[in-house]
């Protein structure tokens, strides 16, 4: 029921207690007139009542407007109580829920009774429930990502890796880096391969290798001689290159690994690759530079965050929608996972209500001390006024019932 639908039903509960009253006075003026008149015993009782009657209707009119404002607008001490007492009202009434409702015996059947993993799991596991949630996930971060500040942002990721980066010895992390790669043997894949090129290099280009010996040959020696020459030139560097490439345990294999372990050692150990090193990622990493660098990531970033939120079938909607309906259905079918999830959210609800009780009760007290006194005097007279109009029509009709009595007594027996 709204504010305006109850104001007319106070309304027309507080004229059926005045209508009462009035009637009750009108009854007395005429008894009274017609006592004058008329020696019926009758008209005494029923005069005694009405008068009785006004007498407990004006009491309890009283009573019941002095709780929300002066009677008759005059300041008449300990009416107004609720605006005057606002302040008093709000911390009992804080002190009384938290005290009442909110106490270790009275939240815990209720903290226990919580199973939020199956409400969970099947409201996931519906299309709409994903889809209403996905686009308010969405909403919320395209709402953020276009209110960022993304020169500020820039900044951030800017002093972020710079810090990050002043303590890394790259030396250090290139030469950990050709370790392991010894470590697992890679190496000897790329010396196969790179054996591999050489060798089919020399057999395709064998004419290129026989000019070259013939440049390089004196001049009186026959050129069918340079051919031979320049032939087992070519087949034995073919040779030898296959030897390398179909041997694991070649000789050349192993001083090529004896060579980068030295060499990888040198730049761990080295201060002159320390330097070295140092300088290249300072002239890599300059200020300006890193900010440009930091700049044109986020913005990727940003943009590919964007165009993903905003398409309707994105890879990235579509690997959450399949993240979602699979934990769904965990839920709804993995018992151990709901009793950890259950059992979670109780102990996280129960420290924190408890925790947080005088919060509780501070927003309780405060909000109602910040209230106009006038408008919690309305808002508890809608709320509660109708039933304290029930109070006025008792108090006239308990009233004339006590001053009939009064009269009886008095009448028989005085």
């Amino acid at each position: 029921m709204n504010d305006e639908a109850k104001r007319k039903q106070l309304r027309k509960y507080k004229a059926f207690a005045t209508g009462l009253f009035v009637l009750m006075a009108v009854i007395f003026i005429i008894t009274t007139i017609l006592q004058k008149s008329n020696n019926s015993h009758w008209i005494g009782y029923v005069r005694a009542f009405a008068e009785a009657a006004m007498v407990g209707a004006l009491a309890d009119w009283f009573a019941v407007t002095a709780l929300f404002r002066h009677p008759l607008g005059l300041p008449i001490p300990h009416t107004n109580l609720i605006e005057n007492s606002k302040q008093r009202l709000g911390d009992n009434l804080g002190s009384f829920v938290v005290g009442n409702f909110l106490s270790p015996q009275n939240i815990r059947p209720y903290i226990q009774k919580l199973k939020v993993s199956n409400f969970v799991g099947e409201w996931l596991g519906k299309e709409k429930s994903q889809e209403v949630l996905m686009k308010n996930l969405s909403d919320i971060v395209l709402d953020v990502l276009n209110k960022l500040d993304d020169s500020a942002v820039s900044r951030f990721i800017s002093n972020r890796v710079s810090e990050m980066i002043d303590d890394i010895k790259l030396n250090k992390v290139v030469g950990n880096g050709i370790s392991y790669i010894l470590e697992k043997n890679d190496h000897q894949r790329i010396v196969t391969n790179l054996s591999k090129q050489i060798k089919d290099y020399i057999i395709e280009n064998d004419e290129m290798i026989k000019d070259r010996v013939k440049k390089g040959s004196y001049t009186f020696i026959p050129a069918f001689v340079d051919n031979k020459i320049a032939d087992k030139i070519a087949d034995g560097l073919a040779e030898f290159f296959k030897e390398i490439e179909e041997d694991p345990q070649h000789e050349v294999r192993s001083l090529i690994t004896n060579k980068i372990h030295e060499f990888s050692v040198d730049l761990k150990e080295d201060p002159k690759w320390e330097e070295e090193f140092k300088t290249i990622k300072n002239g890599l990493l300059k200020n300006d530079k890193l900010e440009e660098y930091s700049n044109d990531i986020w913005m990727s970033i940003k943009k590919t965050l964007v165009k993903e939120l905003q398409e309707e079938h994105s890879a990235l909607k579509t690997y959450l929608s399949k993240n979602l309906n699979e934990f769904a259905q965990n839920l709804k079918t993995d018992e151990n996972l709901q009793n950890k999830i259950d059992h979670w959210v109780r102990v996280t609800a129960y420290k924190y209500i408890l925790k947080n009780t005088h919060q509780f009760g501070n927003l309780i007290s405060t909000t109602v001390g910040n209230w106009q006194g006038k408008e919690l005097s309305e808002k508890l007279e809608l709320e509660v006024g109708k039933d304290l109009q029930f109070i006025r029509v008792n108090g006239t009709l308990v009233g004339g019932l006590v001053g009939l009595i009064i009269y009886t007594v008095a009448h028989f027996f005085i």
